[in-house]
């Protein structure tokens, strides 16, 4: 069987013969396995093994792209044919096109990032004995009456990347996960919660007993949840949640966005965008995790960089597109799914922790609320206004008093980005590392 750089040399050589000026070819092949299990029993089980092969053609600056699940010889000489016919018909897009030769990554040595788990590939007897582990620990947990699931699943793929201007690159990454959702209470006063992990390597992930423990212990926790009454208070954002806010921050800072107009942080640039001493950095080098990268979907290099320095703004999120858009140089932020154009997007972040624990910022807030789930949102990307549906506990005094569910919280993401005080509670492995974060003065809605 062909290996996925032959397959991208291949549909390059396809394209030069079609017409194609410049081209480039992204194929993406993987295996998934997942197992779900309910009240004691096996309740689905799935696996799914396919390729998907992408082919990007450019004539001048109008460019097409096409992508098959077929590599039949005969689909890749109509992949180019049909690309190419449709980018002769395309718009002219000033900016698009490859990046230059001198531009590429030289460093293409993936292997040091450890994005592929060494061990075996999981059995689905392993993964349904780790779900079946996870709920079990959460319906040993006095309160829970039932689960919503409790999964474990595995992944694998291999990707590369090859184009006319003379890159070519690829690598492969794994991901191991568990998950549980656990129900308290009865009838109308059922409450839910949840648990997880994912991994790049299995050895690092947490034992299915605690992830059902942790979901089970939450859950319960919620029974009697109840609605907080109305006003404006304190709202401390718990960790699982707090990354939502830097999502905010990240979406208004990318490339296209920006290049549209259709940014709350537009004119923000140089400008403070969080409070002083605060800084929001990106590493796309951490080992083990799934988004790291050494090159980015046009062939980049890709390198750290300060997004936000003291607070202060510094730098958009750009692929080439969005960069030649703005008169500015790429950010190596690219990526792209075989069917589509490249578009910018952040790696793995982390923000400044703060020195308080998650307790010390509940005792400092006295009366408001700890959000620790959010649902559904209503965000006015242009403006920064925010609403999102909450449930989590009311403080009193500085103390978590009862559960509260069906609240609405609002604000302005600019106001509210300026204001953050963030605790030390971050988890070192995850893509966005954000700490809980305490907001002050948000309206809440409730009773």
């Amino acid at each position: 069987m062909a290996s996925l750089q032959d397959l991208t040399a291949r549909l390059l050589d396809e394209a030069r013969k079609a017409g194609a000026e410049a081209a480039d070819a992204l194929v993406v092949q993987g295996t998934q396995v997942s197992v779900d299990v309910r009240g004691g029993r096996l309740e689905e089980a799935q696996r799914a093994e396919g390729i998907d092969l992408g082919l990007r053609v450019l004539i001048g600056r109008r460019q097409a792209v096409v992508s098959s699940s077929d590599r039949r010889d005969a689909t890749f000489a109509a992949m180019a044919e049909r690309a190419v016919a449709m980018a002769r018909e395309a718009p002219e897009d000033p900016a698009a096109g490859l990046a230059d030769p001198s531009q590429l990554a030289g460093d293409r040595d993936m292997a040091r990032l450890e994005l592929e788990d060494p061990s075996d590939d999981p059995e689905p007897a392993a993964l349904e004995a780790r779900a079946r582990a996870a709920e079990a620990a959460a319906l040993a947990v006095p309160g829970v009456t039932q689960t919503v699931s409790a999964s474990a699943g595995w992944s694998r793929q291999e990707i590369f990347l090859a184009g006319t201007n003379g890159f070519a690159g690829g690598y492969a990454r794994s991901e191991h996960g568990i998950s549980c959702g656990a129900i308290s209470g009865t009838g109308t006063g059922m409450e839910r919660d949840y648990d997880w992990d994912s991994r790049v390597a299995f050895a690092d992930l947490r034992s299915p007993e605690e992830i059902g423990r942790t979901a089970g212990m939450r859950a319960a926790a919620r029974e009697g949840s109840r609605k907080p009454r109305t006003g404006t208070f304190p709202i401390l954002y718990d960790e699982r949640v707090a990354s939502s806010l830097i999502g905010h921050l990240l979406s208004a800072i990318n490339g296209a966005s920006v290049a549209r107009g259709s940014s709350f942080l537009r004119d923000a640039l140089g400008q403070p965008v969080l409070p002083d001493g605060l800084s929001l950095l990106e590493d796309p080098h951490r080992p083990r995790v799934f988004s790291s990268r050494l090159w980015d979907a046009e062939g980049l290099p890709t390198r750290a960089r300060a997004i936000v320095e003291d607070g202060r703004l510094l730098t958009w999120t750009l692929d080439l597109a969005s960069a030649r858009r703005l008169g500015l140089d790429s950010t190596a932020n690219a990526v792209r799914s075989p069917g589509g154009t490249p578009s910018p997007s952040v790696t793995s972040v982390a923000l400044t922790p703060g020195e308080a624990t998650r307790e010390d910022l509940l005792r400092g807030m006295g009366t408001g609320l700890l959000v620790t789930s959010l649902i559904g949102s209503t965000i006015n990307p242009n403006t920064g206004d925010y609403s999102r549906g909450a449930s989590g506990f009311w403080v009193e005094g500085g103390e978590i008093a009862y559960p509260v569910n069906e609240c609405t919280v609002a604000g302005n993401l600019r106001d509210m980005l300026r204001r953050i005080v963030p605790a030390n509670d971050a988890r070192a492995h995850l893509t966005r590392v954000v700490p809980s974060l305490l907001v002050e003065g948000m309206t809440l809605a409730g009773a």
